[in-house]
C-alpha cells in the first residue's frame, strides 16, 4: 500500500484511514456506556469490517491491477469468486467462534444459514466492484494527467519551435534593411546596427520567457520603429502610439505584436507616393492589450525578396497555442483597396 500512496496527493492516504477507522469505529457508537467495555462483543463485530477490508485492498492492490487492467477479465472473476468464497466461510466461522450459542426458540425462528451466506457474499461481491471502481477511476484519473502533461509538453514544444523561426525571421528582415542602408548611406547604416543591437538584448534573452511585462515589450517596439525610420524616406508618415493603465503590470508572450509592425512596413510604404503607418498598443488594467495597426496598401512586388511571409502565420498558431478563446484578430483590406488594418486585442487575465 506504501507505494501505491506513494505516487498519490496526501489527502488520498487520508481518506483511506479515516474511512475504516469510521467503520471498524461503528460498533463503538452503539456500546454501553454505563458499563464496561464488551472487547469479546468488539471484536465480534470487527469480524465483517475486517473481511471487507481484506478483500478491497486484494482487489484494489492486486487483482484490479493484476488482471482487470489487463484485459483478464476471466482470471479476474475467477480470482474473486475464490476470495469471496474463502471469506465468506472464514467469516461465519469467526463470528461462530465469538459468538455464545442462542436461546433454543431464537434458533427455531432464524431464518436457514445459507441464507445468511448470500447476504454476506452479496456484500462482498460489492465491495469488491467498490474496490475496482475506485482504483480503475484512479488510473482513469492518471491517464488524463499524463495526456494534459503530454498536450502541455506538445504545446511547450511548439511555441519554443515557433521562436526558434520568429528569431531569423526577424534578424532576416531586419539585416535587409540594413544592407539597403548601405547602398545609399553608410552613416544611417552604422546607426542602425546600434539600434539592432539593442532589439537583440530583447530578442535573444526576453524571448526565452513565456510572458514578459507589456512594457519592456513596448521599449522594443519604440526601438525597431527608431529603427525602421532611418531608411524611410520623407513622405512617409509614422504614428506611434504605446501606453498602459498605471499599476497594471500586464504580462504578454515577447514579440507577439513584431510580425505585425514588419508586415505594415513591408507592405504600407511606397517609394515614391504619399504612405503612412500607424501602430496604437494600449493596456488597460482589466487584461485587455489591444494592437491597431493601419497603414496604406502597397503590396509587396514578386522582385521583393524581404521576408517569406510566414509572420502572420506564427502569429496565428502562438495565439492559438498561449491565447486560444482569448483574443480577436480583425484584419483586411478597405473598400477602396488603400488601407490594410490589422485589429488584435488579447485577454491576458483568466487564462
Amino acid at each position: 500500500m506504501k507505494q501505491i500512496f506513494s505516487q498519490r496527493r496526501p489527502l488520498e492516504p487520508a481518506i483511506h484511514i479515516v474511512s475504516w477507522l469510521l467503520i471498524f469505529g461503528f460498533p463503538l457508537v452503539f456500546a454501553d456506556r454505563g458499563n464496561s467495555m464488551d472487547w469479546h462483543q468488539f471484536l465480534r463485530h470487527s469480524c465483517v469490517p475486517l473481511c471487507y477490508f481484506l478483500i478491497f485492498y486484494i482487489n484494489y492492490l492486486w487483482l484490479v491491477p493484476r488482471y482487470l487492467f489487463n484485459d483478464e477479465m476471466r482470471k479476474y472473476i475467477i480470482a474473486n469468486a475464490i476470495l469471496i468464497f474463502f471469506s465468506s466461510l472464514m467469516l461465519h466461522l469467526l463470528l461462530e467462534a465469538f459468538s455464545t450459542p442462542p436461546p433454543e426458540e431464537f434458533t427455531r425462528r432464524m431464518p436457514p444459514r445459507w441464507i445468511f451466506y448470500i447476504r454476506d457474499i452479496v456484500l462482498m461481491i460489492f465491495v469488491a466492484g467498490l474496490g475496482a471502481a475506485i482504483r480503475t477511476s484512479l488510473r482513469w484519473r492518471q491517464a488524463q494527467e499524463m495526456l494534459l502533461e503530454a498536450e502541455r509538453q506538445k504545446t511547450e514544444a511548439e511555441l519554443k519551435n515557433l521562436k526558434n523561426q520568429l528569431n531569423p525571421h526577424f534578424l532576416l528582415n531586419t539585416l535587409n534593411n540594413i544592407y539597403a542602408l548601405i547602398a545609399f548611406n553608410c552613416d544611417k547604416a552604422q546607426e542602425a546596427v546600434q539600434e539592432l543591437s539593442k532589439l537583440l538584448r530583447h530578442v535573444l534573452y526576453d524571448n526565452q520567457q513565456t510572458f514578459v511585462p507589456l512594457e519592456k515589450e513596448l521599449d522594443f517596439i519604440r526601438n525597431y520603429v527608431a529603427l525602421m525610420r532611418i531608411r524611410l524616406p520623407q513622405q512617409v508618415e509614422i504614428s506611434l502610439h504605446l501606453e498602459t493603465d498605471p499599476g497594471s503590470s500586464l504580462l504578454i508572450a515577447p514579440l507577439l505584436f513584431i510580425s505585425l509592425i514588419e508586415n505594415a512596413f513591408k507592405h504600407g510604404i511606397s517609394p515614391t507616393a504619399h504612405s503612412f503607418i500607424s501602430i496604437a498598443i494600449t493596456g488597460n488594467t482589466d487584461g485587455t492589450v489591444r494592437c491597431e495597426i493601419q497603414n496604406s496598401n502597397y503590396p509587396k512586388t514578386g522582385q521583393d525578396k524581404s521576408g517569406s511571409g510566414i509572420g502572420l502565420e506564427q502569429v496565428s498558431k502562438r495565439l492559438e497555442l498561449i491565447y486560444p478563446k482569448h483574443y480577436e484578430w480583425e484584419k483586411g483590406i478597405s473598400a477602396n483597396g488603400q488601407v490594410y488594418s490589422s485589429i488584435l486585442t488579447i485577454q491576458t487575465k483568466n487564462l
